[in-house]
């Protein structure tokens, strides 16, 4: 079945959904309804098929959140061809490997994305450049503006792509190289939403919000489009100005019941205090990724918003986009893990022979499911070395507890080898971030002289007006009572803010490149 069964079902002689019921939103005010949705879709299949595009032909998406952004996309997919969906933050030179590696022949962009554009697009392979104003900037004499005064006509008589057709490519975020495409099918996206619909239990009730750019699956694939399938309502946050007022007031006039919000947003969220979470009483679910939150966040939550589940969750783009969840039940007794597997979703650890290890002995996280990618764009080897039997290889390492859950390690390429020992840093960055004056933490290996690798815990401090040398010397007595002396980092640096990729993910291989030679201000110091 093809994605666009969310849109055209209203439609039908039994429908699925309510064609006049809210569908999108903006902020919550902008709202549309089924009917719009499709509305929009259908005058973007006709700009779409005037520029002629077929069916497998990529095209670029490079738009900052809008509800425009959800129309193309279906309208990309109704029509067969492949959406390349970019991250309209990268610089020109970024922009150009990923249109030319997908082969982007027809490229949509904002006005104020322009500049990012203006120094490559002679020298890309695009036949056709359509330009939505978001701002004050023209739209290029090099563009032209989609004209969306009329839909296509006999939209229903074009041949509907199967499930296994591609509907979109995602690249990675590059954190350890150059970025793959992974490629979804309808199928994939399709089966991720129902996952989550069933995790969930979301229904024509349900009011979601993302606040992440929709250009990553953890905006458009996660709770926006599983809510779409259900007929409920999709709450989107524009681009920029990220705040915690806006986020609340968001919630409070859409009536929000999910939230996926990432810890920082969390955080900035609490620092509103009491008395305004006090009206965020439609939030039933919060579901947060990335970095572990901290325990007086979710202490916070507790006593603040006490009916709120808090879900944390851990995957992949490759690999479905999430695999494991660790619901509120668990977020206390296990809340160094990412929980169990999601509905329809296997998980098992694997060791350096190919079997699966056995409980606490750490391995690499593959994992399985219908929405798994099972391919990169161009990339036949790439694909065959992440990708097996249905499995997909997720380069992180952890290890099964004995009572089943999953807790990660880091990825495998961030593994510390020190003095003939591995050493794990998401073990060592646990422990140091449950200090109070800890903002943020990540550790990666440098060289050493001695032990070959060794660890460097780079440190962003919490606002409380401890001094930084104190701080390294609680930080360093913390490790020391709760980690082997191999495993303590030897450095400590402390920055104002940590590297992230547009996904929210620290950029180790920057951390690793920035302090490779930080042993040379600790000369002579043992470990």
């Amino acid at each position: 079945m093809d994605i666009n069964h969310i849109v055209d079902s209203p439609f039908r002689a039994l429908p699925r959904g309510d064609k006049d019921a809210p569908a999108l939103s903006i902020d919550g005010t902008e709202w549309w309804s089924y009917a719009d949705l499709r509305d929009r879709r259908d005058r973007y299949i006709k700009v779409l098929l005037d520029a002629g595009v077929t069916p497998a032909d990529r095209v670029g998406m490079i738009l900052v959140n809008c509800l425009d952004y959800v129309a193309l996309y279906f309208a990309i997919a109704r029509i067969g061809a492949i959406a390349v969906r970019l991250n309209f933050r990268l610089a020109p030179a970024e922009l150009s490997f990923l249109v030319e590696d997908s082969g982007s022949t027809v490229v949509f962009f904002h006005s104020s994305r322009t500049q990012q554009l203006e120094p490559i697009h002679d020298d890309l392979s695009v036949r056709s450049w359509f330009c939505l104003r978001d701002d004050e900037t023209a739209v290029p004499e090099w563009a032209q503006a989609p004209d969306l005064s009329s839909p296509a006509a006999g939209i229903d008589d074009l041949p509907r792509p199967s499930g296994t057709d591609p509907v979109m490519i995602m690249y990675t975020s590059g954190t350890t190289g150059q970025p793959k495409g992974s490629v979804w099918t309808h199928d994939n996206a399709t089966w991720f939403a129902t996952i989550q619909a069933m995790q969930w239990g979301f229904t024509r009730r349900t009011v979601t919000m993302t606040t992440g750019p929709l250009y990553h699956a953890g905006a458009f694939e996660c709770f926006t489009l599983p809510a779409l399938m259900v007929y409920g309502r999709a709450v989107i946050m524009s681009s920029g100005g990220m705040s915690a007022q806006r986020i609340a007031d968001t919630v409070a006039t859409a009536q929000v019941s999910d939230a996926l919000l990432y810890p920082f947003l969390i955080y900035d969220l609490l620092s509103l205090g009491p008395d305004r979470l006090r009206t965020l009483g439609s939030l039933k679910l919060i579901m947060s990724g990335g970095d572990p939150l901290q325990a007086w966040a979710i202490e916070a939550l507790t006593e603040h918003l006490p009916n709120v589940e808090l879900n944390k969750g851990f995957g992949l783009t490759e690999g479905g986009g999430q695999s494991a969840v660790l619901t509120q039940e668990f977020s206390r007794s296990h809340a160094d893990t990412v929980g169990r597997p999601l509905p329809l979703t296997e998980i098992r650890v694997v060791g350096i022979d190919g079997s699966d290890t056995a409980p606490d002995e750490v391995g690499e996280i593959w994992v399985r499911s219908p929405a798994v990618s099972g391919v990169y764009w161009n990339r036949p080897e790439a694909t065959k070395e992440t990708f097996v039997d249905g499995w997909c290889r997720t380069g992180d390492l952890g290890r099964v507890t004995s009572d089943g859950f999953l807790l990660v390690s880091g990825r495998s390429k961030d593994m510390i080898r020190s003095g003939g020992e591995n050493i794990y840093p998401a073990e060592i960055e646990g422990v140091l971030a449950r200090h109070p004056g800890v903002g943020a933490v990540s550790v990666v290996g440098v060289p050493d002289s001695k032990y070959l690798e060794v660890g460097c815990a780079v440190v962003v401090p919490a606002d409380d007006g401890q001094s930084q040398d104190k701080l390294e010397s609680a930080l360093r007595e913390l490790a020391t009572t709760h980690l082997a002396k191999y495993k303590c980092p030897r450095h400590y640096v402390f920055v104002d803010e940590l590297p992230v990729s547009p996904s929210g993910k620290v950029l180790k291989r920057v951390l690793r490149d920035t302090y490779a030679s930080v042993q040379v201000a600790a000369e002579g110091a043992t470990p």
